[in-house]
């Protein structure tokens, strides 16, 4: 983080696919077969998170992705936020959260209740997984739900993840990338105001 501080840069994203396996009961249970007690060693990893962007500088904004898996269209784990709330939202001092709210397997938008005042939440609500459009109407009427527990000025809209984490991508056009990306700017511009 120093190093790219001093190319210039003040905006650094973590991408941590390795949060999310505290949400799933199968990774839960693969932590537990390696002798791993999955409840506390989310407090480690908070630990460790901090230790990694505590020495930032003062104007340099960082942010975080939870991913839950993005290759060919499909997942990793599912499962609430829920199970990680408390350990992370509360304890790593990130500027922005970037969660993944796609589908049902990502839960519902309780845990959000844990976001310190201030922290940004970008709601990933447009999948990248495939190529359907999704309801305007639905995602302002998620948008309003999410703003009950983080006030409206802190919160964003973007796809839920990048349309190729691996070279192989998901299973989507570039064409149905291009009205993913038009309508997630078109709802932010009706909701936030365009700026």
């Amino acid at each position: 983080i120093a190093a790219l501080e001093d190319l210039g840069c003040r905006y650094i994203q973590i991408d941590d696919p390795v949060l999310t396996y505290f949400l799933d009961d199968r990774t839960r249970d693969n932590l537990r077969d390696m002798g791993e007690d999955p409840d506390r060693l989310i407090h480690t990893y908070a630990d460790l998170l901090n230790d990694c962007i505590r020495k930032r500088g003062p104007d340099t904004h960082v942010s975080m992705h939870l991913c839950r898996g993005n290759a060919m269209s499909s997942w990793i784990v599912s499962g609430g936020y829920m199970r990680l709330a408390e350990a992370i939202f509360t304890k790593v001092d990130v500027d922005t959260f970037f969660l993944e709210f796609d589908d049902e397997r990502s839960g519902g938008f309780e845990p959000l209740r844990f976001i310190p005042e201030h922290t940004n939440v970008v709601l990933g609500l447009v999948t990248s997984k495939r190529g359907a459009l999704e309801s305007k109407d639905e995602l302002k009427r998620r948008i309003d739900e999410a703003s009950g527990y983080v006030p409206m000025e802190n919160l964003a809209l973007s796809p839920q993840c990048g349309f190729a984490s691996v070279d192989l991508g998901n299973l989507i056009t570039v064409d149905d990338e291009i009205a993913k990306l038009r309508l997630v700017v078109e709802t932010a511009d009706e909701v936030w105001g365009a700026d």
